[in-house]
């Protein structure tokens, strides 16, 4: 039996990255769960770093204490290379990916500093996404696909990512309505 056959599995977040007009939002749900039963509705999943004086914006599905040291380790890797996000995240993928420990970490994380916009895995990938929007967790694929039929609207960032993350938690039952909202500006 394998870990993960031992423990109800614990789901529950949607992340999405909008870069809109000049800013670029994170906005994250709060409800965690564990199998069927909501834990707790109110987690705040997404967070504002200031590493060497830079902001920087995080959201992260998965486990939140695997995903805490994510984010001291890209935090890290952001004071040795300040105003440098594309480096700091290829270096903590690469570590995250050939560490014997950090290997088994299970998260992922969508990162912005307002100019770019990436989503790190486990697998060592680094991804720039797509139509300026990245989505995580068990309702990203709900708020993907809602944000980009919203692009090309009149809409502003945050508005998209509002409302792709609602529509996400009217379909995924492991996704809430309580946001957690952070704009950046290039």
């Amino acid at each position: 039996m394998s870990e993960t056959d031992k423990f109800p599995g614990w789901h529950g977040t949607t992340i999405i990255g909008v870069k809109k007009g000049g800013k670029v939002v994170v906005a994250g749900d709060g409800q965690v769960s564990l199998g069927p039963t909501i834990i707790k509705g109110t987690a705040r999943k997404v967070r504002r770093i200031s590493p060497g004086g830079s902001d920087v914006v995080c959201g992260f599905a998965g486990s939140t204490a695997d995903a805490f040291t994510l984010l001291e380790r890209l935090e890290a890797k952001l004071e040795a290379s300040p105003g440098k996000l594309a480096k700091a995240c290829v270096e903590l993928a690469k570590d995250w990916r050939t560490d014997k420990y950090l290997r088994n970490l299970e998260a992922m994380l969508i990162v912005t500093d307002g100019a770019d916009l990436f989503v790190i895995t486990g697998a060592g990938d680094v991804l720039e996404p797509e139509n300026d929007i990245a989505a995580i967790g068990s309702g990203g694929n709900f708020a993907l696909a809602a944000a980009r039929a919203l692009m090309d609207t009149e809409q502003d960032a945050e508005t998209i990512a509002r409302r792709a993350l609602t529509i996400a938690a009217e379909i995924c039952v492991y996704t809430n309505g309580n946001m957690t909202v952070e704009v950046i500006e290039s």
